[in-house]
């Protein structure tokens, strides 16, 4: 998809310390020469509160019309009926392919060096699909359903490949359980198998998923990218970004046909800070980081991850959950100047 020189992207800044990072992340964005227009929207814990709805109809109208969103983190009210406002968007949306890079920042705190790791999670089946019931009406025994297809299995296993190639990746693991559930996950692997023949230059194994995330933390390094299913990618999406310090500084995007795409910070929203200026913005404005290279505009975002890495290379610009000494203000700054100079 082309995009306009200066998209229209829905802002939704969150619940928690949202705003605040919401508000880091515009600004240096601005200050990188992205060329985007905001258009805030409401979804969570705060939308719940304001107008009585999780995920209002004017939050899914404006990305809808959009087809791009920046998104903080949310939280999921109890009681509302939803398993949780993440998935249905990427399920109302059809966000298929759940994009995870996880790369080593010099810097930031971590047990490993040298990592650098794409995860690409299928993101609208599997056990997520939401199909479960009690068995009894005691409520004594329940049972969930696990969904492959070949459908599913296809686009996201053709969108890793496309994407390995595109960015010049080399190897392609793809993660399964098949040695157990021989149907559903022996699906997924068939499919694999015949996409990688169609990428002779991509290098191409599969790999138990136990046996996978014994590996990741002890040779990280032997990965490239990971190809799997949604609730195997759940976990080791998570696995791989405490490699490189943890969810804050982990970006996402989730990724639909026909050019959609809400990008995202996967982290908590971490009310017990919320407020007092000590945030960490850097999974936000790595994903905005994503959102800008989406839309074409491949010199700001490098500007934009130059700048977010110079400041947590310091740890007098880095913030204080990383190790370092600066509230999010003082870590914003940081990234400005380094922009600037």
């Amino acid at each position: 998809m082309t995009y306009p020189e200066r998209p229209r992207v829905t802002l939704i800044e969150g619940d928690g310390i949202g705003p605040e990072i919401a508000a880091a992340t515009v600004r240096v964005l601005a200050a990188a020469g992205g060329q985007i227009d905001w258009e805030p929207a409401l979804a969570g814990m705060t939308a719940a509160e304001r107008v009585k709805d999780p995920l209002p109809a004017a939050t899914l109208e404006s990305i809808k019309t959009n087809q791009l969103a920046l998104k903080g983190p949310l939280g999921t009210p109890i009681g509302t009926g939803f398993r949780s406002v993440n998935v249905t968007l990427r399920q109302t949306f059809d966000l298929y392919a759940n994009l995870r890079p996880a790369l080593t920042i010099p810097g930031v705190p971590s047990r490993f060096s040298g990592v650098d790791i794409v995860m690409v999670r299928e993101n609208t089946e599997d056990l997520y699909a939401g199909v479960e019931h009690y068995v009894d009406p005691r409520r004594n025994a329940a049972e969930s359903i696990c969904i492959i297809t070949r459908f599913g299995s296809e686009r996201v296993i053709n969108y890793a490949f496309d994407y390995a190639r595109k960015h010049g990746r080399k190897k392609m693991t793809l993660v399964h359980k098949a040695n157990i559930l021989k149907m559903t996950n022996g699906l997924f692997l068939d499919v694999g198998r015949e996409i990688a023949a169609r990428y002779p230059e991509i290098q191409f194994e599969d790999m138990i998923v136990d046996a996978t995330a014994m590996k990741l933390v002890t040779a990280p390094e032997r990965f490239d990218m990971i190809v799997t299913m949604n609730l195997f990618g759940d976990i080791l999406s998570d696995l791989t970004a405490g490699l490189i310090g943890g969810l804050g500084v982990a970006p996402a995007a989730n990724i639909g046909d026909g050019g959609c795409a809400i990008f995202e910070a996967v982290h908590g929203t971490a009310p017990d800070i919320a407020g007092k200026g000590l945030a960490n913005p850097t999974a936000l404005m790595l994903s905005a980081v994503m959102l800008l290279e989406h839309v074409g505009q491949m010199e700001a975002a490098a500007r934009m991850r130059r700048g977010v890495h110079a400041a947590l290379g310091d740890a007098r610009t880095r913030t204080r959950d990383l190790g370092g000494e600066a509230d999010t203000r003082t870590f914003s700054d940081a990234i400005v100047r380094a922009i600037e100079s």
